[in-house]
């Protein structure tokens, strides 16, 4: 399915830095953040289902991409507020998308 570019443009992707991680009590794949997007969006809370290759505190001070303004969303009865970007590794597994230079959190994603 094809998307036109205004349609692209209306996803808002910020650099987000992971200032805490727990697992999701009840749940074998949430993982539950608190992102820090720099003064003019603040900290969020957002959830991913990524537990299965990732522990919360390997991910802890981490700078990665999210999508901030989608609607927030109830899972297992927490809000998350935004999405984690990643992609899948060839064998299938989670794969973060880490800068190769330092990022303030809040930067947009271009």
């Amino acid at each position: 399915m094809n998307i036109s570019f205004d349609d692209f443009s209306k996803v808002e992707m910020k650099m987000g830095k992971v200032i805490a991680a727990d697992l999701v009590e009840g749940s074998e794949k949430l993982i539950r953040y608190d992102v820090d997007f720099g003064p003019e969006i603040g900290k969020r809370q957002i959830l991913s289902g990524i537990a299965k290759w990732y522990k919360p505190e390997d991910l802890v001070g981490k700078t990665l991409p999210f999508v901030v303004n989608l609607e927030p969303r109830m899972i297992m009865g927490l809000e998350s507020q935004g999405m984690l970007i990643a992609t899948d590794s060839v064998d299938g597994a989670a794969s973060l998308l880490v800068p190769d230079k330092d990022v303030m959190p809040g930067t947009g994603v271009k």
